[in-house]
């Protein structure tokens, strides 16, 4: 059995991640920082609950705590938790932007690491954005070039770059970050694009379902390596 926690998965493409992996025969932990949501969605699924809001230390702790408890290891982390920011630009909403989508890295990935250490495959993907990669975002050609999520973007680049240096601090474990493809979710719904969560969690699967020898400290799409 492959034992995975996803964080921020009571929808989007972290639900439509969970689906997929399920059936590819993974134990499934879905983190939710809304327990109705998380347990609903998991109860739905067929997978695992546990309480995971990602700003918060105690609760991070609790969750791997209760993983570490039942299976005594964790082999795939998926860090898909993420907001966009797209309602303010001042200190108090930067804060909450980079503590979600980039400390929340930090504190989930420092909580987990004794448990990935016992796998003898152990895989992290964090859902980035090509949103925080210069090539992208200064390119009209790309989409990421016409939004104007300034505090999304940032802290999209932090979240790859913490992934590339896991990578390199963390040799027996295999860090990779992934652009999922512009999805239509919640988060975007503003903005009215993008495909299925279904097409984009594929992208998902293919990194946390790498071989032990898989690549690591890359920041990927559904067609391989990108420019950041």
């Amino acid at each position: 059995m492959t034992i995975t926690l996803i964080t921020g998965a009571n929808k989007g493409i972290g639900f439509e991640t969970a689906k997929q992996l399920l059936v590819l025969g993974h134990v499934v932990y879905i983190g939710a920082r809304d327990a109705r949501r998380g347990e609903e969605a998991a109860a739905a699924l067929g997978a695992r609950f546990v309480q995971l809001d990602v700003t918060d230390d105690a609760s991070v702790s609790s969750a791997l705590g209760t993983i570490g408890s039942a299976e005594g290891r964790l082999d795939v982390l998926v860090h898909n938790a993420g907001v966009l920011g797209d309602d303010g630009m001042d200190g108090p909403t930067a804060l909450r932007v980079f503590d979600t989508n980039a400390v929340g890295i930090v504190r989930v990935t420092e909580a987990a690491l004794p448990l990935l250490r016992e796998s003898a495959n152990p895989t992290v993907v964090t859902v980035s954005s090509s949103a925080g990669s210069f090539w992208a975002v200064t390119n009209p050609d790309r989409p990421e070039f016409h939004l104007p999520l300034a505090l999304y973007s940032a802290s999209k680049a932090a979240a790859t770059m913490l992934t590339v240096q896991y990578a390199k601090s963390q040799p027996g474990i295999k860090f990779n970050a992934l652009e999922p493809g512009t999805t239509a979710t919640d988060m975007t719904a503003a903005f009215g694009i993008g495909r299925s969560p279904e097409e984009s969690a594929r992208a998902v699967v293919r990194l946390a379902t790498l071989d032990a020898d898989g690549p690591t400290g890359t920041f990927q799409d559904e067609n391989g390596e990108l420019p950041w």
